[in-house]
């Protein structure tokens, strides 16, 4: 009877153990905040990982003034910048001619402090990934050297940056 009992046992504690692999986990996405482009809110949650790596090259194809990767990297159509003193770029040309000037100019070098994946659902069922992130920049300006912390905000769509905000502040030297 005893064994019996200890068959009966094991051969449950098996079926129970094999049946758990096949359910599938639906893990319920975390609301990290919210998004009012559409001037609603509309919850903001964390994001694919891949749009970072997107926005990562992005940022090493400018500190290695890669024009042809960065052209690589901006979308097709509808390419979008804006930058942080009303600059407006419509365009991978215009993008491309402005990057060269400012390029030589003002030598910048960016250093990654934080880049987070985000994405929100529009009303109208669009998915919208961005990735926000911080970063301190060195510019090389008639000789001297400023440093300024700059937070961008990239829309990412099919692994080009469709469009990119830019805001800065003046780092002080203390």
């Amino acid at each position: 009877m005893k064994k019996i009992i200890l068959l009966s046992a094991i051969s449950l504690l098996m079926f129970s153990c094999a049946n758990t692999s096949n359910k599938e986990v639906t893990e319920v996405p975390k609301e990290i905040g919210f998004d009012m482009t559409q001037g609603v809110k509309t919850p903001l949650f964390g994001g694919d990982m891949e749009t970072v790596a997107v926005w990562e090259k992005y940022i090493k194809a400018h500190n290695e003034q890669d024009m042809e990767t960065i052209k690589a990297l901006n979308a097709e159509k509808g390419f979008k910048a804006y930058g942080p003193r009303g600059e407006f770029i419509d365009g991978t040309e215009a993008h491309a001619a402005f990057l060269k000037e400012w390029f030589a100019n003002n030598n910048p070098k960016w250093v990654t402090k934080y880049a987070i994946a985000n994405e929100f659902t529009t009303k109208d069922g669009a998915l919208r990934q961005y990735v926000t992130s911080g970063h301190d920049l060195t510019l090389t300006v008639e000789g001297k050297e400023v440093k300024v912390n700059q937070v961008h905000d990239a829309l990412i769509v099919n692994g080009k940056v469709q469009t990119f905000f830019v805001n800065e502040r003046v780092l002080i030297e203390q």
